[in-house]
């Protein structure tokens, strides 16, 4: 999406701070260098250690696939091709998604995806287009999911509105690893652990 000579923050090389190299060696797997995202993010200890403590990747309330649905429609809708690739390249496999799927999660349908599915990228699409949810798509959400889920779904999409608005914001260059809008889907690094 974005050439690197428009790049606005160049990721840091280091060395960083002793609390923000143990901070991105915990977020990565072993033998990974950071992503290009935390790397800019480590300019400023104080908003990686925030962005950090505030993410929603551990064990919640939220199946996977749900959680992951969220997350590429939402930078999907941001224009995030950085966090889309990232999310496609580590989670989709495990996630369950086909390739499909993976480029339905860009597509402005409901149809393909099932009931529970489709409800969640209406969630996205609502909270993106209005900053709100029909009263509607309320109801249909609340006979299907809990309140502690409703609470984690509406978190997710603001979060990762946040990460996209950074990467687009920075002009963060795609991950050598990661597809784009524009690729065949190549899931990468599928096998890296959550």
């Amino acid at each position: 999406m974005f050439e690197s000579a428009d790049t606005r923050l160049a990721p840091s090389d280091g060395p960083y701070e002793p609390d923000v190299a143990a901070a991105l060696k915990r977020v990565m797997p072993a033998g990974h260098e950071p992503l290009k995202l935390f790397r800019v993010m480590a300019h400023s200890p104080r908003v990686l250690q925030r962005m950090f403590a505030g993410s929603l990747l551990d064990k919640g309330s939220l199946t996977l696939r749900q959680r992951e649905l969220i997350i590429l429609r939402s930078c999907a809708r941001c224009n995030s091709e950085y966090e889309w690739g990232v999310h496609v390249a580590f989670f989709a496999g495990k996630a369950g998604f086909s390739d499909d799927e993976i480029r339905a999660s860009r597509e402005l349908q409901y149809s393909s995806w099932i009931e529970s599915e489709g409800l969640l990228l209406r969630l996205v699409d609502e909270l993106h287009d209005n900053a709100d949810v029909s009263d509607q798509l309320w109801a249909a959400l609340s006979q299907e999911f809990r309140a502690e889920q409703l609470l984690e779904m509406v978190a997710l999409a603001g979060y990762y509105h946040t990460i996209s608005f950074m990467t687009n914001a920075f002009r963060i260059e795609k991950e050598d690893f990661s597809p784009g809008f524009g690729s065949g889907v190549d899931r990468g690094l599928q096998a890296v652990p959550n």
